[in-house]
């Protein structure tokens, strides 16, 4: 009976030890450079996407990095995902707000399970965001400053509704960003990323912010800045 006991105790410990499997699925690209503790890159694509997308130029990226390219919660259909829904039946497309705060969630505990799984330094973890990935982007590093090093926000905005949740100014100082959009985006206007760069300011961040004359895409230009922002 004492063995029996021992025994279960002993696959319970096993169990408890096990970390908790990542709550989203994702791609990885282990770093180039070998390191106890690498810096790691987490990439979120855009509405309709997939972790494939951004994924794609992973092995452009610096090569010390863990390059993890996440996909979003939400099926909107085969190969096609969002971190929330966007509803047009006001004729603009309004975000769905509990969506995105729960999916922000999600991201924040992704991030600590990953930290765990790969042994990462904590330090040194950036987001990497295209569209709506670069909204989810700011909204994780203003409201949680303390979780990661740095963002870029490619093609993207800055959601009025979660201003009020941004963390205090002097929380923010030592964050970096990097923000890119073409001036000819229609799908995200390019004035969002300008009013994103001067609220940012006015909280005490220096982005690093790069205009083209390109849509709502990342052309070789937009890669080769970002990868150099990155080294």
């Amino acid at each position: 009976m004492k063995l029996l006991i021992l025994v279960s105790l002993f696959f319970v410990a096993m169990i408890s030890a096990v970390p908790d499997t990542p709550v989203l699925k994702y791609l990885v690209r282990e770093p180039g450079i070998k390191s106890a503790h690498p810096p790691m890159l987490i990439l979120l694509h855009g509405y309709g996407s997939n972790e494939q997308d951004l994924f794609s130029f992973a092995n452009s990226l610096p090569a010390k990095y863990l390059i993890i390219s996440a996909r979003a919660p939400i099926t909107l259909e085969t190969d096609s995902y969002a971190w929330y829904q966007l509803e047009y039946t006001a004729g603009k497309p309004v975000s769905n707000i509990e969506q995105e705060a729960k999916s922000r969630q999600l991201i924040i505990q992704f991030v600590g399970q990953l930290k765990e799984k790969y042994n990462v330094d904590a330090s040194e973890v950036y987001l990497c965001g295209f569209s709506q990935g670069a909204i989810m982007s700011y909204s994780i590093a203003l409201t949680r400053p303390d979780l990661v090093k740095g963002i870029a926000a490619m093609s993207g905005r800055l959601l009025e509704e979660v201003k009020p949740q941004i963390a205090a100014s002097e929380k923010l100082k030592k964050l970096e960003v990097f923000i890119s959009h073409g001036t000819n985006d229609r799908t995200l206007p390019f004035h969002y990323s300008k009013s994103a760069d001067s609220f940012l300011q006015s909280r005490g961040i220096r982005p690093v912010f790069k205009q083209y004359r390109a849509g709502h895409e990342i052309n070789t230009q937009m890669l080769h800045d970002l990868v150099n922002w990155l080294k």
